[in-house]
């Protein structure tokens, strides 16, 4: 599925707005508004996100220690997904490496030829 008809399609579920959906991904929300704008024209063709929504977080932040080592109640793995890419780490990993591959990919992205 493509990363943009996906974005744009996060902003038609009731109760998300633009400027929300780009922020979780580190957008600016004229570039979201710009895709919305593509796909009014029919050149994004968008998935049907029927049932999908989103549920509210709340952090209690006097609960979570001032402090926690690293790797200290982490279980489980972290998931880093491109397109069709998926890989897995532990959730220990270092955020240095974690920083690596995310690098990597974001200059393998930017090396592909454009309509991929």
């Amino acid at each position: 599925m493509d990363l943009k008809a996906r974005i744009v399609a996060e902003t038609l579920i009731e109760g998300e707005m633009v400027k929300g959906v780009a922020g979780r991904y580190d957008l600016t929300p004229s570039t979201v508004s710009d895709w919305h704008r593509i796909a009014r024209q029919g050149k994004l063709v968008l998935p049907n996100l029927d049932g999908m929504g989103f549920v509210p977080v709340e952090m209690d932040v006097a609960a979570v220690p001032a402090e926690v080592p690293v790797g200290a109640g982490c279980s489980g793995a972290l998931d880093i997904i491109q397109a069709v890419l998926v890989i897995r780490l532990d959730a220990s990993t270092a955020a240095e490496h974690i920083a690596e591959i995310v690098t990597a990919l974001q200059a393998s992205a930017d090396l592909r030829p454009s309509g991929c």
